[in-house]
């Protein structure tokens, strides 16, 4: 496998993502979509799909970033593969393989989301880039916060979150970030509607950020 620095960081990312992808992420040698093209368009994958893929590849193909802290980290590297669906419900393609052993897979839904799939459904962003967002905000509020704490299950709904505000950035949909006047809230629940298991919902509330631990590197 090939490593390559980030020569070129995908646009409509804020300076905050921008910067953790090119100081953080690595390209890595993957396999283009086009050779694949006339084994998919045997198979009934329409056309269409297959153009989404190779967009997906040129954008983020061979991207290979920090683990997520949920997931057990993501996607290893962004690699689209394996698309699946019908006229009828829409088109999912594969983002790119597992880095641990996790009961599903990691999916690039029919408008764009970023999500799970395991016989069920669940979208956590509304774009990749959102997933993306989500990954640079985690590293920057772990790094600032004076202090983080995890709480699960029903403890995720005792978090008082009337005054904090959603962190728009991260497209969030399953999965959500919350801005406080000195804290940030991330919750993740995307594992939990995908299983049915609500105790399986995770919160990280990172405190004791001052401003720029809380909007540092937000303007896009």
């Amino acid at each position: 496998m090939n490593l390559n620095l980030i020569n070129d960081v995908p646009d409509r990312l804020t300076r905050r993502a921008r910067n953790f992808v090119s100081v953080h992420g690595i390209k890595v040698d993957v396999r283009p979509v086009e050779e694949h093209r006339q084994w998919w368009l045997d198979r009934d994958v329409p056309s269409a799909v297959i153009d989404r893929m190779a967009t997906f590849e040129a954008r983020w193909g061979g991207l290979l970033l920090p683990p997520a802290p949920q997931y057990d980290g993501g996607p290893k590297y962004f690699d689209p593969d394996s698309p699946e669906g019908s006229p009828a419900e829409g088109w999912w393609f594969e983002a790119g393989t597992q880095r641990t052993a996790v009961p599903y897979s990691f999916m690039i839904g029919p408008g764009g989301e970023f999500g799970i799939h395991a016989g069920r459904w669940v979208p956590l962003h509304t774009t990749v880039e959102g997933w993306v967002e989500s990954l640079a905000l985690a590293h920057h509020a772990a790094m600032w916060a004076k202090q983080v704490t995890k709480a699960t299950g029903d403890d995720v709904d005792r978090i008082a979150l009337d005054s904090y505000e959603p962190v728009r950035e991260v497209r969030g949909l399953a999965d959500t970030w919350w801005r406080g006047t000195d804290s940030l809230v991330a919750i993740y629940s995307g594992e939990a509607e995908c299983f049915s298991f609500l105790r399986g919902r995770t919160a990280l509330i990172y405190s004791g950020l001052d401003e720029w631990g809380l909007l540092g590197g937000v303007e896009p």
